[in-house]
């Protein structure tokens, strides 16, 4: 199967990017003639437009992206990580580490493509078709890239030509968020024309389906900027999803379906899918075979960010840190879900008809320790359990899995060890698998029922405050315990393609159908308020994520199908795929009332600044006229 990258071409990308950092892009600046002479070939051009694709591999999967543009939104909080961004604190300043990353990641990015825009035209072998259509890609990132600049950072520096050919720009000038959305939509519409139908096997290249997709997302995005023209952007963006939605079969993509084992959202997510996804659009390819990736094997961090503490006080009832390969490692936890998200968002109920929740947390944590743990009575007496369950035993549930034989560097690739599987039995009938360590439900259980659990039982009325904060270690009795137990996200935690307790080698989708459906429902509404339609799209949606032959009660009525309805059905449908801060800044949500009645653990939310980042430090630094630029208030 061929690769986007390369060996070399993945460290020379990583070379320049940190090269061209901070503002001007221009430290590297070979000559002209010589980058004439590289690009001027098939083979060199292309090896410029797979470095076009370089920075999306530092923003899934890892934490520069998931801080940005995930949190401090209504559904998630942390007290530990990334803290500038959950609660918009002191942290959030131009000196942000993690910011600066995604700065100077983007911006790369923009100057590859400018790149292999600038030297297109000079490259000899292509027919202009062909030209065209690989061009295209760096039109398509370039778009991409901008459109998280601006939705980040506002109107700040709009690039079109290569450092190389400019030399430095010590002195740069803001461009206005219209003429950033001017070019964004100029260079996915000039994608949507000349790319290819697919790729064939060079799995992750953007192909027609990608930029639709895209396409439809910044028309969407630009109708809050509040333009007299808003309702015709919204029409354009409900023109670009259906012409996927309503073309599946020449785009080769399609929703996946429920049947009687599984929901079509439960199909979305299995390991067995995600080489060969026909939901995903666009994605960051992971190559686990080789590791030709920008990080090597270094990926699919995500899940780790969200985990719950399995190292300490999970390990009172028989998790271990590393061990549990399915959820990840426990070492670098601290992104939680808001109660809002598990409580409002997602029905708290034991048996919801929508499988959405399901596939979206991990709540019960097994047994990893290697053999049956024997609850005593210490730990009954301190978590104030019955005394009925002292002398109980949780079985051990650590277990090979293996999904195929596929050996790399003398090593069975998929021979891991994880929790969750063996010993996956209710023998005592008591309607929960014998193995489970800990149990955190989103719905409230009886204080009867759950004292006589014989594992760790944690709700909603134990993680929350009534005002609807998370606990601290300021709680009594066990407010230390119960604000690191909490459901956790198990998206990209299939157990088929974890490499080890850090490290996930799936593909990390950026932008699926199931999104461009959500997009043609909002857009209808935003266009000419037209529910009918939006319900249509809604419940296609809706009706796919549910249980088998409760689809009936996922259906809604296009009188329900408003604004705050799609809000909040993104959430159910995409929490935890670094989409929230977007979502709510085009909803006119990023205020501190919303927040604080959403998400009250934000204190700290400024509506005269915190809609946009700070422009970091190091830019600001490189230029010489940082007073006139600003820092976006910060």
């Amino acid at each position: 199967m061929k690769k986007i990258l390369n060996y070399q071409s993945a460290i020379s990308a990583t070379i320049m990017m940190l090269l061209v950092a901070s503002c001007s892009l221009d430290e590297f600046n070979p000559s002209t003639v010589d980058l004439e002479v590289a690009y001027s070939t098939p083979a060199g051009f292309e090896s410029l437009v797979n470095y076009c694709y370089d920075g999306l591999y530092y923003f899934y999967g890892k934490i520069d992206g998931i801080g940005i543009m995930e949190m401090g939104t209504d559904l998630w909080f942390s007290e530990s990580k990334e803290k500038g961004f959950t609660n918009y604190g002191s942290d959030m300043s131009t000196e942000m580490g993690t910011l600066r990353v995604f700065w100077q990641g983007f911006y790369s990015t923009i100057n590859y493509c400018n790149m292999a825009i600038y030297y297109a035209d000079q490259v000899k072998g292509y027919t202009e078709d062909e030209r065209n259509a690989k061009v295209a890609e760096a039109y398509f990132l370039r778009g991409w890239s901008n459109l998280h600049i601006v939705e980040q950072f506002g109107g700040v520096v709009l690039r079109t030509e290569p450092s190389s050919v400019t030399g430095p720009d010590n002195s740069p000038v803001r461009s206005t968020e219209a003429e950033f959305y001017d070019l964004i939509i100029s260079d996915l519409k000039f994608a949507c024309e000349h790319l290819p139908l697919d790729q064939g096997f060079e799995r992750g290249r953007v192909s027609k389906k990608a930029a639709y997709g895209m396409l439809a997302k910044a028309y969407l995005q630009r109708t809050r900027l509040g333009e007299a023209n808003t309702s015709e952007y919204a029409r354009l963006a409900l023109e670009a999803a259906r012409e996927i939605i309503d073309n599946q079969g020449t785009y080769d993509c399609v929703l996946y379906t429920s049947d009687d084992v599984k929901s079509g959202y439960s199909k979305l997510w299995d390991g067995e899918n995600n080489k060969t996804n026909q939901e995903f659009l666009f994605i960051e390819a992971v190559d686990h075979e080789t590791f030709l990736n920008p990080d090597g094997d270094n990926r699919g961090r995500t899940r780790q960010y969200y985990e719950m503490d399995l190292k300490t006080v999970g390990a009172q009832w028989g998790t271990t840190e590393k061990n549990c390969a399915w959820y990840g490692r426990a070492n670098d936890r601290g992104f939680k879900p808001t109660k809002y998200l598990l409580t409002e968002i997602f029905k708290p109920e034991k048996d919801p008809a929508d499988t959405r929740f399901e596939e979206t947390f991990f709540t019960q944590y097994y047994n990893s320790t290697g053999s049956d743990f024997i609850i005593s009575q210490a730990l009954a007496d301190r978590y104030s359990k019955d005394a009925s369950i002292v002398g109980d035993t949780i079985k051990n549930t650590l277990g090979a899995y293996n999904t195929t034989d596929v050996y790399y560097g003398g090593r069975s690739y998929y021979g891991i060890t994880a929790s969750g599987n063996t010993n996956m039995v209710d023998d005592d009938g008591d309607g929960y698998l014998d193995g489970i360590s800990i149990f955190a439900p989103n719905y409230t259980i009886p204080a009867d029922e759950k004292s006589k659990l014989p594992f760790m039982s944690v709700d909603p009325t134990d993680m929350f405050e009534s005002d609807g904060r998370w606990v601290t270690a300021l709680t009594l009795p066990l407010g230390t315990a119960y604000k690191d137990c909490y459901p956790s996200m198990r998206k990209f935690s299939s157990l088929y393609w974890i490499y080890n307790n850090q490290k996930w080698e799936g593909d990390v989708p950026i932008l699926r159908l199931g999104e461009v459906y959500l997009i043609a429902a909002e857009a209808a509404l935003r266009y000419n308020n037209d529910q009918s339609a939006a319900a249509g799209y809604v419940n296609t949606i809706r009706q796919r994520a549910a249980v088998t032959g409760r689809a009936n009660e996922m259906t809604v009525d296009p009188g329900e199908v408003t604004l705050d309805f799609i809000l909040e059905e993104r959430a159910r449908e995409l929490a935890g795929e670094q989409v929230r801060w977007c979502d709510l800044k085009r909803f006119g949500k990023l205020t501190s009332a919303y927040l604080s009645a959403k998400n009250p653990d934000i204190v700290n939310f400024d509506d005269a600044k915190n809609t946009v980042r700070p422009v970091p430090q190091s830019f600001l630094d490189a230029i010489v006229n940082s007073e006139e630029f600003g820092s976006n208030g910060y």
